[in-house]
């Protein structure tokens, strides 16, 4: 077996970049290796023993973290907001900074947000081709009727191509909304608000419940844990099917 990882992997748990974006910076010339520039994408290195940097800067690995959050809503799933609003690293210590998050969820939407420094398994879950799960509470205003659970499940047309829900189900009748469980392959931008929509039904309340094999249990709004051994695993596992 060979020894150390590739550049663009130390890249990536060092949460400098990720993958692919480190393979762009290679190849402008922008990472070196003990001083020299490098290119070659297949290019090696050891942690403690190799010196690596981007545009000067010596970037340090550091082991390999996944967490799950609770995201309020009212939260922005970005960096920064040019406008004042508060976002999720707003709320989550400064030694998390350097994560990722794993598929936005808009500023209404509560629920799981996963934040890693692995890019190559965060960008593989997030792959249409991958089909991943992800899980939703929805309470739709007004009554849904069996005919709108069977097209979000044969699917609907929207701008950007046909959704379908892997499953749709009713939780919950009341008197002005109806509560679904809708689970989804792919992480389109609102895609459920969307969907339900095009049903003839707006959102009054979305929470994310799950992602892949990840649940937000009862991990309260604003507080995170760190991932199970067997649970990063288990995404590892679902970022390289198919």
């Amino acid at each position: 077996m060979s020894e150390g990882v590739r550049v663009q992997k130390y890249l990536s748990r060092a949460g400098r970049a990720s993958r692919r974006e480190a393979e762009r910076l290679m190849l402008a010339g922008r990472v070196s290796v003990n001083g020299e520039v490098v290119r070659e994408l297949g290019l090696r290195v050891v942690e403690g023993r190799d010196i690596v940097e981007v545009d000067g800067e010596v970037i340090t690995s550091t082991e390999v973290r996944w967490i799950a959050f609770h995201k309020p809503p009212g939260v922005l799933t970005t960096r920064s907001d040019p406008h004042g609003g508060r976002t999720v690293y707003d709320l989550l210590p400064p030694e998390l900074g350097a994560l990722r998050y794993v598929g936005r969820l808009d500023r209404p939407t509560e629920g799981l947000l996963l934040l890693t420094n692995d890019g190559d398994v965060a960008n593989g879950l997030q792959h249409p081709s991958r089909g991943v799960e992800r899980e939703y509470l929805v309470v739709a205003n007004g009554e849904v009727s069996r005919a709108s659970l069977a097209t979000l499940t044969q699917g609907v047309d929207l701008e950007d191509g046909l959704a379908k829900a892997a499953s749709v189900r009713i939780v919950e009748r009341g008197k002005l909304d109806t509560t679904l469980r809708l689970v989804l392959t792919e992480g389109r931008k609102r895609e459920v608000r969307r969907m339900m929509l095009e049903v003839g039904h707006g959102v009054s309340r979305l929470v994310r419940l799950r992602f892949g094999t990840i649940t937000l249990g009862d991990l309260k709004a604003g507080a995170w844990r760190e991932l199970e051994h067997d649970e990063r695993k288990s995404l590892v596992a679902l970022s390289i099917r198919g």
